[in-house]
């Protein structure tokens, strides 16, 4: 296993485990599994507790991204942060279709479809990063 893969699937795993924990805290110590009152709606617990998570794990995920994976990129800040933007927003669409997928389709259970979900979009994930979102741009000459 090369050095950036091993960094990925390091930084990738542990920034997974602090989403979740995060998430399982909101859930049932802040949120205390209740709908969280914004003006005058109300957001579910488990979406107001993932709203969370996101908020801390989106911007981690990006700097262990950008300074301990992919240093070797030359791309601008912005664009980078732009692209894994795009990235994030599709590896969501992704887990949502897959679950579906193998949840109410193929009739597994949901813990190993999540964990196969998991698996699939993080591939698709590394692969995207290192060709797209934090790629070496080519010197002109």
């Amino acid at each position: 296993m090369d050095r950036q893969t091993f960094r990925y699937l390091a930084c990738g795993g542990s920034n997974t485990i602090l989403d979740l924990l995060i998430y399982y805290i909101s859930y049932h110590y802040l949120l205390k599994e209740q709908p969280l009152p914004v003006f005058s709606i109300k957001i579910a617990p488990h979406i107001a507790a993932f709203m969370m998570s996101f908020s801390v794990s989106f911007p981690m995920g990006f700097a262990l991204s950008k300074y301990l994976v992919f240093q070797e990129s030359n791309l601008q800040g912005r664009v980078q942060l732009f692209r894994y933007a795009v990235l994030v927003m599709m590896c969501i669409i992704l887990n949502y279709i897959f679950l579906k997928l193998f949840v109410e389709w193929c009739h597994i259970y949901p813990t190993p479809s999540k964990a196969l979900t998991t698996a699939i979009v993080a591939v698709f994930s590394y692969v995207t990063q290192r060709k797209f979102t934090f790629k070496t741009k080519q010197e002109e000459y």
